[in-house]
């Protein structure tokens, strides 16, 4: 891994002079750039907090690719566990109140403003709502020869209102997929053009292969654990325990698949604040006869092995999902995956396994997928378009593009 390149706060970087066209039509990622000489940038990326999800790991994710490119990463947020994570990866994190939804948050934008200045950022990058009100409110009266370039990701489908128009305001706005390119564009009116691109989220292919196999440790103690699971067809559900996630659809899937040889398995915990809704969802199993043929696993640290060990992985969403990493994981470990095709889940399975799409709602097609697969199961694509190094360098890329063009 290359040092970071010294740099003073205090110098301009020369920016490159050359053209660079963005282009549309690709299925993975709506931009592709002719090569652009790399250089030293200072990139800050900002969040509300450091605790856990895919919008910090993704930021801690091109934290640590900026610097072994030899780039300078700063990380704004209010803190939390994966601050060491950052820092002990080469990034710097300043703490700052930027997470909170209060009028009281407005304080913080004069702050940023001479962080800012003092900084000298090449880069602006903003994740979230309140940070990115804060930086834009910030950066739009910094000099606009002069300022940082200002790019914002859109993780999700946001509720369509002003507050949430934010996160199209960047001069280059990241959408983690086609979906989410189509939703911003469609419900705000925007013209399709490339300001707004898409990069695909990723998994690192090192640590999601088909030759992954959970340890004969591991395998033990899970027999252990759930005995009701061995010598069983495993069908899993990965997530958090919410109304979204689609448990009710789940529960007439394992019902119409009157063989007990299929077990279901819900790998997820649930929120406090969603303890009602689990014993909700657990009364229906028991009401509906099925509860000795579904697990509940709870939180569990291990969900990759899980997902390895399944025989079939289901999708069944209510809402499109912007992306799909648990499905894409599933997939790239080898495991089929059976899904509502809407969303990020579908342009995943459209690449990796589309006879895995099904149209929202249809349980019975579901139903009759698991039985056709438990006796001649498909094997999903084995190139994988949806690598973390492909969203790393189309991220970075960007950058060097933006920075690469005129300012308007």
């Amino acid at each position: 891994m290359k040092s970071p390149l010294p740099r003073s706060s205090t110098t301009a970087i020369p920016k490159p002079t050359i053209d660079t066209e963005l282009q549309s039509g690709s299925p993975l990622c709506t931009h592709i750039h002719d090569p652009v000489p790399s250089y030293e940038m200072k990139v800050i990326q900002i969040l509300p907090e450091l605790q856990s999800g895919g919008v910090e790991r993704g930021t801690l994710e091109v934290g640590e690719y900026l610097v072994s490119q030899g780039h300078e990463s700063i990380v704004i947020s209010n803190g939390g566990r994966m601050v060491s994570e950052l820092e002990a990866a080469g990034s710097r994190h300043i703490q700052l109140p930027v997470h909170q939804k209060r009028l009281s948050s407005l304080k913080q934008v004069k702050v940023l403003r001479k962080l800012f200045e003092r900084e000298q950022p090449d880069i602006i990058h903003m994740r979230s709502r309140i940070p990115a009100w804060l930086t834009w409110l910030a950066w739009r009266k910094m000099h606009p020869q002069t300022r940082p370039r200002l790019v914002s990701t859109v993780h999700g489908f946001n509720s369509v209102n002003f507050y949430s128009k934010i996160m199209t305001r960047g001069e280059r706005v990241i959408c983690v997929s086609d979906s989410v390119r189509q939703y911003i564009l469609t419900n705000y009116e925007l013209p399709s053009s490339e300001r707004y691109v898409t990069i695909h989220r990723g998994v690192d292919k090192a640590q999601y292969h088909s030759d992954f196999r959970p340890s004969d440790d591991w395998l033990n103690q899970w027999h252990e654990d759930y005995p009701e699971t061995k010598g069983k067809y495993l069908i899993t559900l990965p997530g958090r325990i919410t109304r979204l996630k689609g448990h009710e659809d789940f529960f007439q899937i394992i019902a119409r698949l009157k063989d007990s040889q299929f077990h279901g398995v819900i790998a997820g915990g649930a929120h406090p604040k969603k303890q009602d809704y689990l014993a909700s969802i657990q009364s229906k199993a028991s009401e509906m006869g099925i509860a000795d043929r579904i697990t509940f696993t709870g939180h569990r640290g291990d969900l990759k092995e899980i997902l390895s060990h399944s025989d079939l992985v289901l999708s069944l969403t209510q809402q499109p999902e912007s992306f799909g990493r648990t499905t894409l994981e599933a997939l790239t470990l080898g495991t089929p995956v059976i899904g509502y095709g809407h969303g990020g889940v579908g342009e995943i399975l459209d690449q990796l396994l589309p006879e895995g799409m099904v149209q929202f709602g249809q349980t019975d097609a579901v139903a009759q997928k698991i039985q056709n697969w438990a006796k001649c199961p498909p094997t999903p694509n084995a190139v994988n378009p949806f690598t973390l190094q492909q969203m790393l360098e189309g991220t970075v890329g960007l950058y060097q593009e933006l920075l690469a063009q005129a300012r308007n």
